[in-house]
């Protein structure tokens, strides 16, 4: 009987991922890394796992996850970039931790409630498979992983929509069935990330300027680079009698730069510490479905490798908002060919 170290979350879908694996013959241990979230998810993570009738662990990884996600988040920030932590954590905090684990457990394998597959493509590689449920599809934050986390990695629930895991989780009746899927960054209270940066920065840095339009004209003060991403509309408070968006960010002189919807299209995006997943390396150019944020419906473009760690991606239509620090994940088809963070450089 193989062994699977389940990452419980107290959610739905975690819940029912260790339910089905335990339903087709696997031994499965649940684990509950403490990571940014509160006691609740924990508790609730127990309940599953007592009701499940599965050994159960907590294990204390706050130290990690502020080294390696927190910090990083916050100096994306002031930075003027819009990072997704989501990506970060998934490769470095919960697959790495993951699969320690479960070599200390003696479990061959891992499995998370993310709605994604995995599948071997002819070349060999293992490659993240879009889910059956585009509504839920989340392969764009797992871009990251390497071959060897996803030889180790199992995701049942990939073959289910939301409503089909809402199903199974009552007929088993799982303790969490009904509650709600959480849409907030884990670690940021009330989903107010701006504050949360505010409050973790040392007291002599200041992350206020001026608003400014792109030849430099000054339009008045903002309330610091952290409450602000490309193409952001609300929130400006900015009389100019038009409606206007943020088209840039400007972090050595703290300006945010104000102008017209239309100057947040663009053909052209760059990314940096590409990942390649479903393909060894980009030798030649090569047409794709690309998204450049987690909601985007993505678009055709063609990549190409412009140095050692970049690539251009020329989109056939216009992308609105292409933002520093998000992620470029690029597919051929249903799987995911690979991503990187978009930069401006």
């Amino acid at each position: 009987m193989k062994t699977v170290l389940v990452g419980l979350s107290g959610g739905v879908d975690s819940s029912v991922c260790a339910y089905l694996l335990k339903k087709n013959g696997y031994r499965v241990i649940g684990v509950t890394l403490r990571l940014g979230q509160g006691e609740e998810a924990a508790e609730d993570a127990a309940k599953v796992a007592r009701h499940l009738e599965i050994p159960f662990h907590v294990v204390d990884y706050r130290e990690q996850f502020r080294c390696k996600v927190i910090d990083y988040f916050i100096k994306e920030y002031t930075e003027g970039k819009t990072p997704n932590p989501c990506i970060r954590c998934n490769r470095y905090m919960k697959w790495e931790a993951m699969l320690q684990l479960a070599d200390e457990m003696g479990a061959e394998y891992i499995a998370t409630g993310h709605y994604a597959r995995i599948d071997r493509l002819p070349n060999g590689r293992l490659a993240i498979r879009n889910s059956v449920t585009a509504g839920k599809d989340q392969t764009y934050a797992l871009y990251l992983l390497t071959q060897e986390q996803l030889e180790r990695t199992l995701m049942p629930i990939g073959e289910y929509t939301k409503e089909q895991i809402r199903e199974l989780a009552k007929e088993a009746k799982i303790p969490v069935a009904d509650k709600p899927d959480s849409q907030e960054i884990c670690f940021v209270p009330e989903d107010d990330y701006a504050a949360f940066i505010d409050a973790n920065l040392p007291e002599d840095v200041s992350l206020t300027g001026n608003f400014v339009t792109r030849e430099g004209r000054v339009l008045g003060p903002h309330k610091g680079i952290t409450h602000y991403t490309k193409g952001q509309r609300r929130g400006l408070d900015l009389p100019m009698g038009e409606r206007v968006f943020v088209t840039g960010i400007c972090p050595d002189t703290k300006d945010v730069i104000i102008g017209k919807n239309e100057e947040l299209f663009t053909t052209r995006v760059i990314c940096e510490d590409v990942n390649y997943m479903g393909m060894e390396a980009l030798e030649e150019p090569r047409r794709v479905w690309a998204k450049i944020r987690y909601n985007h419906k993505g678009e055709y473009c063609t990549i190409r490798q412009i140095s050692e760690s970049r690539i251009e991606a020329i989109f056939e239509a216009p992308v609105r908002a292409a933002t520093p620090g998000q992620a470029l994940c690029f597919y051929e088809g249903e799987y995911l060919l690979g991503g990187g963070t978009i930069t401006e450089k």
